[in-house]
């Protein structure tokens, strides 16, 4: 049954069936991930974007809250082939319009050829092409989301294993994955979770041994506050980065982010270190990339498919940053080291 219009930018329309009623907008994008499904939806990596599932069937193994990354979830919509009851009736609790019966193959395809687009979505008896196509004018560019860090971060300071005997890492939250807090808990560490527009001051008050940059959504020229943090204390303190991390440690220290066509979404993105000669395969999630690192940082690590930088190094200041997910969740634990070395850099401050 047709019910649902998806209007993607450009003006074409595909009809499809609603799962989740409601109408919604955003940035159009896809992963290759075939499970994992319940953690990629709770990502805040996915805020203000429509998440297209390359796998023809979502659902098959249930909902469990175990699982999530979040306490919600975070694309503003959902678009399958096949969405299982579960799935849906999950997506309708949270309010997120969601849609299948739909041909992802050419979809997916789509965006590769085109980069992400903005789309709008009407879902439900009542909606129609019209709705579709007014969702679309009103979406703006991920770049316009100039607020989007205020949507995924704490309000205020949280500590995770205070009576922990490990470094006290101070978490600066653009989004963090809740299995990057508990990667770093499951080495002792105390884990200062941080809002994204924390001040020098805050992170003082806390004397931390590592500084962290987590993940997040968007662009990272909308996280100054967080680089202003990175400028502050590269060189007292070590540095790691995971994802929007990397990005933002790398326009803090003098290098320069761009916008990817359709960016990393999955968990087989090959990625080469340079100096072993060693790939591993790892999860990613995002659209921007490290064009120009700068002077002060080394590019270690890089994707095998297109070159991008992985892995942002500097062993003079402590600085670590990856561009994957190291903790993985969903995904491949072959790079689970990452938090070792993050800790281990800590250790020796105490």
């Amino acid at each position: 049954m047709t019910d649902a219009y998806v209007a993607i930018e450009g003006g074409r329309v595909i009809e499809a069936r609603t799962r989740s009623p409601g109408r919604t907008r955003g940035e159009l994008v896809f992963t290759t991930a075939y499970t994992g499904y319940e953690e990629s939806l709770t990502d805040p990596s996915y805020e203000e974007q429509l998440l297209t599932f390359s796998y023809p069937l979502i659902g098959n193994y249930g909902v469990r809250e175990e699982r999530f990354e979040s306490d919600r979830v975070h694309p503003r919509g959902v678009l399958a082939r096949e969405l299982t009851d579960d799935i849906a009736d999950w997506l309708r609790e949270e309010g997120v319009p969601a849609v299948d019966h739909l041909d992802t193959r050419q979809l997916v395809t789509e965006i590769r050829d085109e980069g992400a687009m903005k789309t709008g979505i009407a879902a439900g008896p009542d909606a129609t092409r019209a709705d579709a196509l007014a969702e679309l004018e009103q979406c703006n560019h991920m770049s316009e989301h100039i607020d989007i860090g205020a949507r995924v971060s704490v309000a205020e300071p949280t500590v995770h294993n205070a009576e922990g005997d490990g470094p006290r890492v101070a978490l600066v939250d653009c989004g963090a994955k809740a299995s990057i807090i508990d990667s770093l808990v499951a080495r002792d560490a105390v884990v200062h979770q941080l809002p994204y527009d924390t001040t020098t001051s805050t992170v003082e008050s806390v004397d931390p041994d590592v500084l962290f940059i987590s993940n997040g959504p968007g662009d990272p020229e909308n996280f100054e506050q967080a680089g202003e943090v990175v400028e502050a204390f590269v060189g007292e303190l070590p540095l790691a980065g995971i994802c929007l991390g990397q990005q933002v440690v790398a326009n803090a220290l003098g290098g320069r982010t761009e916008k990817m066509e359709f960016g990393h979404r999955g968990v087989n993105q090959p990625v080469r270190d340079r100096r072993s000669g060693q790939v591993v395969m790892t999860t990613q999630n995002h659209g921007y990339t490290v064009a120009d690192p700068g002077d002060v940082l080394d590019i270690t690590q890089v994707n095998v498919n297109d070159g991008t930088p992985e892995g942002l190094d500097n062993d003079d200041l402590n600085i670590v940053t990856r561009q994957y997910h190291p903790e993985a969740n969903p995904g491949p634990h072959d790079s689970l080291s990452f938090f070792d070395d993050v800790v281990e850099m800590g250790q020796q401050r105490i």
